[in-house]
C-alpha cells in the first residue's frame, strides 16, 4: 500500500524566507521517502533591519506578512496536510519579534516558532545525512545563514558536538562580527577536530549550493579548498554590479556570497579539511523530518 502526503516547512531566516513542500512517500516494508516537491524563496533580509536597528521595520513586517499569506495559499493549492514555521537569528534577536509573530498569526493564522541557535543546529543536524556521508569518516557540518552559522562534528555517523555561532552573512556585510567572535569559532573548530587525522567539511546553505551548481561537479563529488579559494578571489575581483551582470548572480546573492565563502574557507582551514561536500539540505529539510517523526511517535503512543 502506497501513501503520499504533502508536508511543508517555512524557514524565516535572516537573509531569506523559504517555503519547502515535500512529498512524504510511505510504502509498507520500505523506509519512508522525503521528496522535494516545491521550493519558494523570498529575499526579505530581516537581518539587515535587526542587526543594525534591533527591530524589524514596518516595511519588512508587511513584506513578511504578504509572504506568509502567499505561502498559505500555496500550501492550500498543494493540499499540504501539515506544516511548521520556524524563525531563526533575526527574529529571535529583534525587540519586536514577538509582536511580528502575533501579527502574522492574527492575519494569516500561520503560527511561527522562534527557535534558539542550539535548536536550529539540532534540527539541521537531524536531517538524514547518512545518504550523503561515509560512516567511516569524520565531518564538520557547516550551515551558513544570514545571522548565524551552525557547526556539527560528525564522527562515524554520530554527532559528537554541535554549536551555533553569531557569525552570518548579513552580519558580516554590516561589519557586525568582532575579532573575538572569529577567535572563539577558530578555537571551537580546532578543539573539536584536533583528534581526527582526516576531516571533510559538509556545507549547506544557499550560497554553497550556488557555488556547487556553478562548478558543474557531479552530485556527491566534493569541491576542493583550492577551487573555493580560487572562486573566492575571482568574486572579489568583480564589483557587486559585475557579479550580477557578468557572473549571473541574483542581486540578493551577489553580496552575501563573499562573506559566506569566508566562513566556509575558514572552517576548512581551521579543521584541516581539503574537501567540502554539498548535500543540498538545510533547516527546511530538518523541519519536514521533525514534523513527520513527531506525527509517527504521537500515532504510536
Amino acid at each position: 500500500m502506497l501513501s503520499i502526503k504533502k508536508y511543508a516547512a517555512i524557514d524565516i531566516g535572516s537573509n531569506a524566507v523559504r517555503l519547502l513542500i515535500s512529498n512524504i512517500i510511505e510504502q509498507k516494508g520500505k523506509p519512508v521517502q522525503f521528496k522535494k516537491n516545491s521550493l519558494v524563496r523570498v529575499p526579505i533580509r530581516l537581518g539587515a533591519d535587526v542587526f543594525v536597528n534591533n527591530k524589524i521595520s514596518k516595511e519588512n513586517t508587511q513584506r513578511l506578512l504578504d509572504t506568509m499569506l502567499a505561502f498559505k495559499l500555496l500550501m492550500k493549492s498543494h493540499k499540504v496536510v501539515k506544516y511548521k514555521a520556524c524563525a531563526t537569528s533575526a527574529m529571535r534577536e529583534s525587540t519586536n519579534g514577538k509582536q511580528v509573530v502575533d501579527l502574522i498569526l492574527k492575519n494569516s493564522e500561520i503560527s511561527i516558532d522562534i527557535i534558539e541557535g542550539e535548536e536550529e543546529a539540532a534540527i539541521i543536524a537531524a536531517t538524514d545525512l547518512n545518504s550523503f556521508i561515509d560512516a567511516s569518516k569524520t565531518y564538520l557540518y557547516v550551515d551558513v545563514g544570514g545571522g548565524s552559522t551552525e557547526f556539527t562534528i560528525i564522527h562515524e555517523g554520530k554527532q559528537i558536538a554541535s554549536r551555533s555561532f553569531k557569525i552570518g552573512t548579513v552580519r558580516l556585510l554590516n561589519d557586525m562580527v568582532s575579532k573575538e567572535a572569529w577567535a572563539e569559532l577558530e578555537q571551537w573548530i580546532k578543539a573539536n577536530t584536533k583528534e581526527y587525522d582526516k576531516i571533510s567539511v559538509l556545507g549547506s546553505g544557499g550560497n554553497i549550493n550556488k557555488i556547487f551548481k556553478i562548478s558543474n561537479k557531479a552530485l556527491g563529488k566534493p569541491l576542493t579548498y583550492f577551487y573555493l579559494t580560487t572562486y573566492y578571489n575571482l568574486l572579489q575581483s568583480y564589483s557587486y554590479e559585475e557579479r550580477i551582470t557578468e557572473l549571473d548572480l541574483n542581486q540578493d546573492r551577489a553580496d552575501v556570497i563573499i562573506p559566506a565563502m569566508r566562513i566556509y574557507l575558514s572552517s576548512m582551514k581551521w579543521s584541516g579539511a581539503k574537501n567540502i561536500y554539498v548535500p543540498k539540505i538545510g533547516l527546511a529539510d530538518g523541519i519536514i523530518k521533525s514534523i513527520y517523526f513527531q506525527t509517527v511517535s504521537s500515532n504510536t503512543q
